[in-house]
């Protein structure tokens, strides 16, 4: 099957696009999926990323399936123009409550307009790729109303008289996704779906996935007469065995010191995920190992300062103040795949980093600055399948996805409860550096906890479910 990946979260970077990866990779290895995927990373309706909007970044995928687009729609419009105008949908959209008769008429007078160029852009696209099925990954909420609008329209014409369609993929909805604006507090999605936001609909050409039971139970409530299928993310495989020369490159070019452990924070730099509060443990744990004559940990921050610079200013700030800014490495988005950049440096994937963190007795962070933004959270899990202690702040789905008896350091997001769970973190890297049996159990419980909870059978079953619906021939490509 010829598969293309439409993503709504406007970055090369997402953690969306590595779960995607093991995804496709479960489909390849069942001999049913191409080794290329057109993909269009939502750049041209995502101005609130400003680093990529309107056609991508600096910062290549790197990806050895992705065939990158960076196109724009055809709509007369400068992009300043442009970026206005869908912030003001984007905004409207998520007020939508609030606002009077004639501010609703206004904001779907914008949307109809700016959705028409978005229609056309994706049928440009589905005839330029003609794929079997095309994953959209988080188009169901409100981020770029018009593109969404515009991709159900194109998909619906393109695959009327053919086989195959458009699998909706989410990992957040509406209710569960309570992000807000750093300067006016607005919520970014309204609490609902409503007329204005498209949703999946029940049809031989649409299948719509989510993530969680508690997803599906939302998207219960939802006007629309399809069901999503409850399919969890399938998790990365972390090989065992002794580092390679490119982990021992990284680690000598990132200047990281024999002996001292290395925490991971596997998400990107923006306000909800609490990196502010990983910098705030990892100071906590510099005093703790300092006083108990351990060595300090390192923390290596996945993201890049590039997404959100208001609150990557406050995180590098706060590091100088903590006087942890020597111990912390901000990756700048770890890429799907490991490469050597043309400056000979190594950039490692999230599978390479994960084995030379357990290499260096290391361990995961997790720390959600808010509890009710995060619809699975896969840090724990991340750490699980490495074999590698965790530590997390307390979010609301934490134990609906992980269960009450998974092993791990939680903690609260104030000052106290942070230092706290420092100290206690780093008992627990003690314990991991020199081979705790009891620990070592612990771990081993939550590996086989995780391979229970995110199977990849019911993925292989889905894959091959795609293959039986679709027909791809040479002439159609």
């Amino acid at each position: 099957m010829r598969i293309a990946l439409v993503s709504g979260d406007g970055l090369p970077t997402s953690g969306l696009l590595t779960v995607f990866r093991n995804v496709l990779e479960t489909g390849r290895a069942l001999g049913l999926v191409d080794g290329s995927v057109p993909t269009d990373l939502g750049y041209a309706w995502r101005p609130d990323k400003e680093g990529y909007y309107p056609a991508g970044g600096p910062r290549p995928a790197h990806s050895p399936w992705m065939e990158m687009t960076r196109r724009q729609p055809r709509d007369g419009l400068d992009v300043a123009a442009r970026a206005d105008r869908l912030l003001e949908v984007r905004d409207g959209v998520a007020a939508w409550d609030g606002l009077d008769v004639a501010a609703r008429a206004e904001t779907a007078r914008r949307t109809e307009a700016l959705a028409a160029p978005f229609e056309a852009y994706f049928t440009e696209w589905l005839e330029e790729h003609r794929p079997d099925w095309v994953f959209a990954l988080n188009m169901t909420l409100s981020d770029g109303v018009p593109a969404t609008a515009g991709l159900h329209a194109a998909a619906e014409a393109f695959y009327a008289d053919r086989p195959g369609g458009v699998v909706f993929w989410d990992h957040d909805l509406f209710g569960s996704c309570a992000i807000h604006d750093p300067g006016t507090g607005a919520r970014l999605y309204p609490y609902e779906p409503h007329e204005l936001t498209p949703l999946p609909r029940a049809g031989e050409h649409t299948r719509w996935v989510v993530i969680s039971d508690g997803l599906a139970k939302e998207a219960a409530g939802y006007p629309t007469d399809a069901v999503p299928e409850v399919l969890t993310n399938v998790l990365p495989r972390v090989p065992e065995g002794p580092l390679e020369e490119r982990h021992v490159e990284f680690a000598r070019q990132q200047r990281l010191d024999e002996g001292r452990p290395l925490l991971l924070d596997p998400v990107r730099v923006f306000q909800v995920k609490g990196v502010d509060v990983a910098v705030r443990l990892l100071a906590g744990m510099r005093d703790a190992a300092l006083a108990a004559g351990d060595p300090v940990p390192y923390l290596l921050v996945f993201g890049g300062l590039d997404e959100d610079p208001r609150y990557a200013r406050e995180v590098v700030a706060l590091s100088e103040r903590l006087g942890v800014a020597a111990d912390v490495r901000f990756l700048d988005g770890v890429p799907l795949s490991s490469f050597r950049a043309e400056d000979g440096s190594w950039r490692l994937d999230e599978v390479d980093l994960l084995r030379l963190a357990a290499a260096r007795a290391g361990g995961v962070v997790f720390t959600p600055g808010v509890p009710d933004v995060e619809t699975m959270g896969l840090g724990p899990a991340l750490a699980a399948v490495a074999g590698m202690p965790c530590a997390v702040t307390e979010y609301d789905v934490f134990e609906p996805v992980y269960g009450a008896g998974f092993g791990c350091v939680r903690m609260g997001t104030g000052d106290a409860e942070v230092r706290t769970g420092a100290t206690e973190f780093g008992a627990v890297l003690r314990r991991y550096r020199v081979g705790d049996a009891a620990l070592r159990e612990e771990l081993a419980a939550n590996r086989r906890e995780m391979e229970a909870r995110f199977p990849e059978e019911p993925w292989r079953r889905f894959w091959r479910e795609l293959a039986a619906g679709a027909t791809s021939t040479p002439e159609r490509r």
